[in-house]
């Protein structure tokens, strides 16, 4: 059997600064919108765009109250388990994030966000257990899952409101990482190669392991359309034919493993 390949690791620190910088970008776009832009539908089950701003207030301020909270006593869940843990908790999370809409002026929100974050997060070590809603995760796994937040929410509220959310580059970095991970993970194996260039390979699916020279399976994309598969904002189908994505090979089909964050 072929070792299985070692885990991706993530530096605390850029990691931090990321979320940040994201949640910046975020700030910066929520500024420019009017009342009825707020009040504008998204592509999230009936979420506005008000209550998608709140709940990347509430994905950053998360951290500071997890912090705040007694260590639970072992690791339950990394960051590769995150996404396919996190679809049974959608209803609370929903619920939270409109009640948190509701109640908060989203500038003074984000605002306040930012500096709880970069006060507590900063100080916290990397290894610190924290009792998520999926279970006890290291500070330095969840803090890779709030870019992935950021990142993936950044852009449904570019599609909501027509006006481009950047995304800062290390965040965009990891979230495309943490994807292409938890897909190797759902479909293990070694018969197609995924790219997704600048920031991940991986090998994925079941079937004969290509060892050398051109892979006989491979798919290619870029960023953002490798998070809208993942995140199931982008059928493989519809991508096939208006996305920038290829797929050469017998296997190279991703459909039946796609999405992996619910």
């Amino acid at each position: 059997m072929p070792p299985r390949p070692r885990a991706r690791t993530y530096d605390p620190a850029k990691t931090r600064t990321a979320v940040i910088a994201q949640l910046r970008l975020v700030r910066k776009a929520a500024e420019e919108l009017d009342e009825t832009g707020l009040d504008a539908p998204t592509r999230l089950g009936g979420w506005t765009v008000r209550e998608l701003v709140a709940h990347l207030a509430m994905a950053v301020t998360s951290v500071v109250r997890l912090l705040e909270r007694p260590a639970p006593p072992v690791r339950e869940v990394t960051v590769t388990g995150w996404p396919a843990a996190l679809a049974a908790h959608s209803g609370p999370i929903a619920e939270e994030t409109r009640a948190l809409a509701a109640g908060e002026e989203l500038g003074e929100l984000l605002e306040r966000a930012e500096a709880r974050f970069a006060e507590t997060a900063s100080v916290a070590p990397g290894d610190r257990l924290l009792a998520t809603r999926v279970g006890a995760m290291r500070l330095e796994d969840y803090l890779v899952t709030r870019c992935v937040e950021l990142v993936v929410h950044a852009d449904d509220l570019t599609a909501a409101t027509g006006v481009p959310v950047r995304h800062d580059r290390q965040a965009l970095a990891t979230a495309v990482r943490v994807l292409a991970d938890a897909l190797a993970a759902k479909a293990p194996g070694g018969s197609v190669e995924l790219r997704i260039p600048p920031f991940a390979v991986v090998q994925c699916v079941e079937g004969p392991r290509h060892t050398r020279g051109t892979p006989p399976n491979v798919v290619e994309t870029d960023p953002l359309t490798w998070i809208r598969l993942a995140t199931g904002r982008l059928t493989w189908a519809d991508a096939l034919d208006s996305a920038p994505l290829t797929a050469s090979g017998d296997r190279a089909d991703l459909s039946a493993h796609l999405p992996v964050l619910g």
